[in-house]
């Protein structure tokens, strides 16, 4: 690990890190065996305690640069990368994901024969209790559109790992959202979407990790973060008025089902005494068949026109 400066890298990764050193060497061990070997990677440590730094110290590679402080979260630490980054297209990597040899490769690709994209959503392996689920977009270009349309309603496969944006875009829009900690990349695409379209791959190109602490897999809090995403595009309820609903619905079903009935209550109080859900029962009940009838919809569009599979 070096301050070195090196020829200008084609491509950027960024991977913030909080006290997950055996996963993030695996996640820059990944990023130093790719086949396309003019990058940087940026880890940004957010005061990790686990000797994080001296782990990463001992790598002596130039295009690994360590940025350690004590950011605001996930986000702010992203976003520390985004502005050091010297490459005009940048990339993410979660600490706890890995990725395949090609990555770096296939998707500087994309924007080099694509001059006007900005954004490319890629396709990845996630790996979770042992089980394997292949999260696989088909190739397409979604305008403006389509792109807000798939992430409202969920029609696409999306992660943290799977973006990559030029620099200049995601400065632009002003890069993450550091008061969102969960749906974070969801936010983020969908100020994208008032941009411009994106780009779906269907190559696998990583693998994604559920780490047990990580705040996208807990249950808990699902709704109080979908409020927070709504409060911060409150045009989704006056565009889309069953989407909302439906998916409170479809959490608090799922929950019900799954015998995790004191959660399903929780997530419906949480819906309650929010100021932008505070559904009632028949009203998530409508929502829930209104929603699912226009997802569907959606879903046979997409397969029409681009043959894309449902998430």
């Amino acid at each position: 690990m070096s301050e070195t400066v090196n020829p200008a890298p084609l491509i950027t990764v960024i991977t913030p890190t909080h006290n997950r050193r055996s996963k993030v060497l695996r996640a820059v061990e990944s990023v130093l065996a790719q086949n396309l070997t003019r990058f940087e990677h940026i880890v940004v440590d957010d005061g990790s305690t686990d000797g994080t730094e001296a782990a990463l110290a001992a790598i002596h590679d130039p295009r690994l640069i360590f940025v350690g402080a004590k950011w605001r979260g996930a986000n702010a630490a992203r976003n520390a990368g985004i502005e050091r980054a010297r490459a005009p297209v940048v990339t993410f990597l979660d600490s706890d994901d890995v990725y395949l040899p090609n990555r770096l490769e296939r998707t500087l690709a994309w924007f080099e024969e694509n001059p006007t994209l900005e954004i490319l959503i890629s396709s990845f392996v996630s790996m979770k209790g042992g089980r394997c689920t292949n999260c696989i977009n088909r190739d397409a270009f979604l305008n403006r559109d389509t792109l807000e349309r798939a992430l409202v309603a969920q029609t696409i496969f999306i992660a943290g790992s799977a973006i990559t944006a030029r620099r200049g875009a995601l400065l632009a829009i002003g890069g993450y959202d550091s008061d969102i900690a969960r749906m974070q990349d969801r936010e983020l695409l969908l100020r994208f979407a008032r941009r411009c379209g994106a780009q779906l791959s269907e190559k696998v190109d990583w693998k994604k990790y559920n780490s047990e602490n990580s705040i996208s897999g807990q249950r808990d809090g699902y709704v109080e973060a979908y409020a927070n995403l709504i409060c911060k595009h409150p045009y989704i309820i006056d565009r889309y008025p069953d989407i909302p609903p439906y998916m409170i619905a479809r959490q608090i079903i799922a929950d019900t089902m799954k015998g995790r009935v004191s959660q399903a209550f929780a997530g419906y109080l949480a819906n309650r005494s929010s100021k932008a859900l505070g559904y009632s029962l028949p009203q998530l009940l409508r929502g829930y068949v209104g929603g699912r009838r226009w997802r569907r919809d959606l879903y046979d569009e997409f397969r029409t026109k681009y043959g894309a599979r449902p998430a």
